[in-house]
């Protein structure tokens, strides 16, 4: 072995510390929502919305879920092997055409969206000489995917031949505002099209819609967000157990007079002499250049104010008030925490914690924890 492979790596400027036990908490605590016989399932989609796929699903499988929702085939042949054979998984998207026999090798199953995708998965299914499980998705008021809902396809059509179909499926629009008229619009549609399916388990509620009351809930749950700890109802106190800390290390710090400016085209200047701390986090790790001039940080438990613009690497924080002994390089600085969760930091950025959450990129040191 030569010295090269024995060198010590160096320390990461930022971690992101992922609590699996919170994410499993979560889990529970809407599952707890529904009337006994609803199962709750788990969208793991775009990674598990950045935090690690892999990690997440064995950690909710242990917990006891066993259906998983991805957007893409391919996101769902990387979870088969790591999940037991009796973990369903389901690709959102439905396969791309020419990935039907991949999808069905894999036992991946798909969410058929429209008569094309029904048509090549029944082809498939006469080719092989076997019956293949689908979802099917109807539109009820997003315009994204699914059939439309006054489309006559019923579980008799020809179309479905080799077909199984093992859930009836919706999205919702506008669940996180509880008083949006397009909720029971929605349902009302959804109702109407489970009279067709009759027999076939149906799914509407997604993570805010499992608080929209149990006539959302049909008979299973399908929270994303809200596992990881993202607030699912607008004006209200967020259920949810926070599921990360996302820390910088500060690398210098330097006093400001009067007058000058910080950053880029100088959008913050000094109105008192000023002692500025350069963060080691920017916009090339998804802390959203929007975040300038408006974030809170927290060094060693108080606030300070991001000011200036979110460079590519670094952020500046007004750290005048900050006591010298903590102020030393290498000091972490939390941009997410017990004091300033996802949800704050959103409201910060003027975006959603969605967002936020899949933006955190692949520089951080990845930690997990099991709390």
């Amino acid at each position: 072995m030569n010295d090269e492979c024995l060198a010590p790596q160096p320390p990461h400027a930022a971690e992101l510390t992922i609590d699996l036990g919170a994410i499993r908490k979560n889990w529970q605590v809407l599952r707890r929502q529904a009337r006994p016989g609803v199962d709750c399932a788990a969208v793991v989609k775009a990674d598990a919305y950045g935090l690690g796929a892999t990690r997440v699903a064995s950690a909710l499988y242990q917990a006891g879920c066993r259906d998983f929702f991805v957007a893409l085939v391919a996101e769902a042949l990387t979870l088969r092997p790591i999940l037991p054979e009796d973990a369903r998984l389901f690709a959102l998207h439905g396969p791309l055409p020419g990935a039907e026999p991949v999808c069905a090798q894999a036992g991946v199953i798909p969410v058929l969206n429209s008569r094309e995708q029904i048509r090549a998965w029944s082809d498939l299914a006469v080719r092989l000489g076997r019956t293949l499980p689908a979802a099917v998705q109807f539109d009820t008021g997003m315009a994204r995917l699914g059939l439309a809902r006054n489309d006559p396809l019923g579980i008799g059509a020809e179309e479905l031949r080799g077909i199984e179909p093992v859930l009836l499926m919706s999205h919702l629009v506008g669940a996180e505002n509880p008083k949006d008229p397009i909720n029971p619009l929605q349902l009302q549609r959804f109702q109407t099209i489970r009279q067709r399916w009759a027999g076939v388990p149906a799914s509407l509620a997604n993570s805010s819609g499992v608080f929209l009351g149990q006539d959302f809930h049909a008979d299973l749950l399908r929270p994303g967000a809200a596992l990881y700890g993202i607030a699912p109802t607008l004006g209200r106190p967020n259920p949810m157990h926070p599921v990360l800390r996302l820390t910088g290390r500060l690398i210098q710090s330097h006093w400001v007079e009067v007058g000058e400016g910080v950053g880029y085209n100088h959008t913050w200047i000094a109105s008192r002499r000023t002692r500025v701390a350069t963060v080691s986090v920017g916009y090339a790790d998804g802390y959203l250049r929007s975040l300038s001039n408006r974030a809170r940080l927290h060094i060693l438990g108080q606030p300070v104010a991001l000011i200036g613009r979110v460079s590519m690497d670094t952020v500046t924080v007004d750290v005048t008030d900050v006591l010298e002994s903590h102020l030393a390089p290498g000091t972490p600085v939390e941009l997410i925490g017990q004091a300033h969760d996802i949800n704050a930091l959103a409201d910060e950025a003027g975006t959603n914690a969605y967002e936020i959450l899949t933006s955190l990129g692949p520089r951080y040191q990845r930690t997990y924890v099991d709390s």
